[in-house]
């Protein structure tokens, strides 16, 4: 099966192969964002094998090498652009070869197109549409939360249009990455009254009409294969409002909300190595795909992980019978494969991979009993699921509900996510009924703008004593109970909306209705139809980009890709099951979304619904980036060039905080239906810009109470 990380870090290393052939050393320039992007697929030594003498960034100061050419890969940004112009008067290098992760601003462009200076040292110039981080073998996030905001928030609606295409561009590099020139369809909610309701149809449209530019200008895309046809779901976190709420119990989904998992550019949890004895060391542990123990149980239920690990080194004892001979004991329990464990100086790699995931396993069961997460979940699975364990019309919820909101040893924000699962199993409640609840859970009132603002992404919240309640019907309706449910089972009855869409999907019954086409297949029956068809394009890019050649994918050529995109975030239930139904249909499932979501991180976002748009800190907001003194300072010590100290970008950045090109007339997109103006959901045509020198290579988070009465003898169903 192909891999989203090698699949990208074959793309960055064969840029720089083919650019450092012959015995030359070439010079590596990155800038922060570009060198993050690297980071996250390849190693520093396999960067520098590829004749690289050094790897610098162009923010900091450099010496002069005048003798040398150089590779920059970087982000196009303003502030970049600045910092190249000012190598480009100092001839820092002998020659340039411009590698930009994405789409240049035509002013950025311009600007180095109308520089004889720039002119005369670029070698080479190349768009690599690359700015996504594969996360897992098929996962892919753009490391964007601001995403949500910016999507959902009523005071960003000005920053929509340039945010989708955007996050189009990063989903076509996905799809290109992978060779696949999908059909499109999207999610279209069922009687939505919100404002985000159409957000899915026009983002779809503007990755169409990115994609068919692409598959115009490259004759050689999609690649000849045998598979069917690719699709992609452009899908929103409103499809799904319960999966981000729910305490999951498998590995990764509970570690990632219970414990305090270090999510930067790379992912980390704090353990002790070796505890107890002399050498004891606290350590901050990666959990990275590289880490086979990870791949292999992160999608287990908890239990089945502790058992998988025990009996994992139980059978390592076993082939290592030097190592117990002086041991004392059983090993059959989790403190004692611990205490075994700092008695292997000799499998220090062993020792802290199991180390990291015994920790984590011990951390999260503790958790799970000192919070009686057991009995939470219990009710979670009839709020979700609307139906009790036998698969019955539930009863006693509320007399349940008021009792666990009253327990002590259940957190607050365990409390609050209990109680948006109720409002959202009601859909809607009286609000006097809401206030009552939020007090007796000991909430604090400002809870209160966090469920109101659910409205936002399509849910009810408040209802009237006499509104008509009908019965919450599921996107897709009801399955039937399983014929032999698993030990465990009780716990993850609810499974997110997404393993549905994919099982309807492979078996070819998603009703077209819930997921319209952006341009339907020549047969709709026929998911393999129309598969080598290459539409024309309707709009050309101010830039045409060049992209990597995909390489030859090692997996199966019968199995069908199915690429997802979730806007808004997407939870680890949904990453999980990806893999499992993808197993399950025979077809390889990719998820794509702006960034991951922990139960504690969209609380967080939600709260922000409601908040003045200078409190979200959007990049787009922020101070306007400035060259670096640094950078400004002449090898003498003396500020110098055209630019002068402290002056920032000569071209100010995008509204929306865009590194791509601005698509045509600003025509604004209002996600609740329709625009401003006429074709808003493609760019505006534009001719291809002009190259320079060298043709490019194409790249593919027991108080006494007033009894209440909580629920109206109406309200009760």
């Amino acid at each position: 099966m192909v891999s989203l990380i090698e699949a990208q870090r074959d793309i960055l290393l064969g840029v720089l192969k083919n650019l450092t052939r012959g015995d030359e050393w070439k010079v590596l320039v990155l800038d922060t964002d570009s060198k993050r992007l690297i980071d996250n697929v390849l190693d520093q030594d396999a960067i520098l094998n590829e004749n690289i003498t050094n790897i610098e960034l162009i923010t900091e100061r450099r010496p002069q090498s005048g003798d040398t050419d150089a590779i920059y890969f970087l982000t196009p940004q303003p502030l970049i652009v600045d910092c190249l112009m000012i190598d480009f008067q100092r001839r820092r290098y002998r020659s340039a070869h411009l590698v930009w992760t994405s789409l240049l601003h035509p002013a950025l462009k311009e600007r180095i197109d109308q520089s004889p200076i720039a002119r005369g040292q670029i070698s080479l110039f190349r768009v690599l549409n690359v700015e996504f981080f594969p996360r897992e073998s098929h996962l892919a996030t753009f490391r964007d939360p601001w995403s949500f905001p910016m999507f959902f928030h009523p005071v960003c609606e000005n920053l929509v249009r340039q945010h989708m295409e955007d996050v189009a561009q990063k989903i076509v590099g996905v799809c290109v990455s992978l060779g696949e020139y999908p059909t499109i369809r999207y999610y279209q909610p069922p009687n939505a009254n919100y404002k985000a309701s159409s957000l899915c149809h026009h983002l779809a449209k503007v990755v169409q009409a990115e994609l068919d530019l692409y598959a115009k200008y490259h004759t050689d895309f999609p690649p000849q294969v045998s598979r069917p046809r690719g699709v992609l779901y452009i899908t929103d976190r409103t499809m799904d409002l319960f999966a981000p709420f729910l305490h999951e119990f498998t590995y990764q989904a509970m570690a990632h909300d219970l414990l305090p998992i270090a999510e930067g550019d790379t992912i980390t949890y704090c353990t002790i190595i070796n505890e107890g004895a002399p050498n004891q060391e606290i350590k901050d542990l990666p959990i990275a795909e590289r880490d086979r123990i990870w791949v292999e149980n992160r999608h287990r239920h908890m239990k089945d992980t502790i058992d998988k690990l025990m009996s994992d080194f139980q059978r390592f004892i076993k082939d290592n019978p030097n190592f117990t001979k002086d041991s004392q004991g059983g090993s059959n329990s989790l403190n004692a494969i611990k205490d075994m464990m700092a008695g292997l100086p000799q499998f220090q790699e062993l020792k802290e991979a199991y180390s990291l995931h015994l920790g984590m396993a011990q951390e999260s069961m503790n958790l799970f009993q000192k919070h009686k997460l057991a009995e939470l979940g219990s009710l979670e699975q009839i709020l979700s699921t609307g139906l009790d364990e036998d698969y019955k019309k539930p009863k006693g919820v509320e007399d349940t509900l008021v009792r666990l909101l009253d327990e002590e040893s259940i957190l607050p924000s365990d409390r609050l996510r209990l109680l948006i699962l109720y409002v959202l199993y009601r859909d809607g409640i009286l609000p006097s009924d809401l206030n009552k609840l939020i007090s007796h859970a000991s909430l604090s009132p400002q809870n209160l703008s966090i469920i109101k603002s659910l409205t936002l992404l399509g849910a009810h919240t408040s209802r009237g004593l006499k509104d008509p309640r009908p019965p919450r019907q599921p996107l897709f309706g009801r399955k039937s109970p399983p014929n032999n449910p698993e030990e465990g089972f009780a716990l993850s009855r609810y499974e997110p909306i997404l393993q549905t869409l994919l099982e309807l999907h492979a078996s070819n019954a998603l009703p077209a209705d819930r997921f319209p086409y952006t341009r339907p297949p020549l047969d709709v029956d026929d998911p393999t139809a129309n598969k080598t068809s290459t539409p024309a394009a309707s709009s050309l890019r101010s830039a045409k980009p060049t992209w990597a050649k995909t390489r030859p994918s090692n997996s199966s050529e019968s199995h069908q890709r199915v690429i997802v995109f979730i806007a808004g975030g997407a939870t680890y239930s949904e990453s999980r099951v990806c893999y499992t139904t993808g197993k399950a249909t025979a077809r390889e499932v990719f998820l794509v979304t702006s960034h991951m979501l922990s139960p504690a991180l969209f609380v967080r976002q939600i709260s922000d619904l409601a908040v003045e748009r200078r409190r979200l800190d959007l990049p787009v907001d922020r101070p306007v980036p400035r060259v670096p003194r640094e950078v400004l300072e002449e090898e003498g010590g003396h500020a110098g060039g055209s630019t002068g100290p402290g002056v920032g970008p000569a071209v100010a950045a995008p509204v929306g905080g865009s590194t791509g090109p601005i698509g045509g007339p600003a025509v604004a997109v209002h996600v609740g239906g329709g625009s401003t103006g006429a074709a808003a959901a493609a760019p505006a045509e534009r001719p291809p810009a002009q190259r320079m020198h060298t043709a490019p290579t194409k790249m593919t988070e027991k108080k006494d109470k007033k009894r209440h009465h909580f629920f109206g003898k109406k309200d009760r169903h």
